[in-house]
């Protein structure tokens, strides 16, 4: 199952964006064993302003995919709980699995309505760099959860 995730707005340079392409290589190399990967870091910039617009880059570029929602109402779950959840959706059968990150505004409820389910890093906003960095992290982790590596500790 291909892994993606798709996020508004361009990451630059910083060292967010560096340990977010590191992880997503991580998880990559990780995951080939495990039928996932590899995973893609899919930024999108609207040529108009607002959720709406943002909606809809996010919907085309999510087309087909089982999408799940970033959302600080979505679910939280333990790490060892999203990586089941992870490959519950790959032995389901699902060819490629899409995390979406909203804009500066959040994500549009067209996204919301349209995502299989949300998920959610805790009650509080984080920026949208660290978020990329935090969700790439985890799929990593929940990688290597089901590959039975020490990363991981209960």
């Amino acid at each position: 199952m291909k892994l993606a995730v798709i996020a508004i707005g361009k990451p630059g340079r910083g060292p967010e964006a560096t340990l977010a392409a590191d992880y997503a290589g991580r998880a990559t190399l990780a995951g080939r064993a495990l039928g996932l990967g590899p995973l893609e870091l899919v930024d999108l910039e609207a040529r108009k302003p607002g959720k709406a617009a943002e909606s809809e880059l996010i919907l085309k570029a999510a087309e087909g995919a089982h999408l799940i929602a970033c959302d600080e109402r979505g679910k939280a779950f333990s790490s060892r709980a999203f990586a089941d959840h992870i490959a519950l959706l790959r032995d389901q059968g699902e060819r490629r699995l899409v995390f979406a990150i909203g804009g500066a505004d959040g994500l549009d409820a067209s996204v919301r309505d349209a995502a299989a389910s949300t998920l959610a890093f805790g009650p509080q906003t984080w920026p949208h760099a660290l978020a990329r960095v935090m969700l790439t992290e985890q799929l990593y982790r929940a990688v290597t959860i089901l590959a039975g590596s020490p990363y991981h500790r209960d």
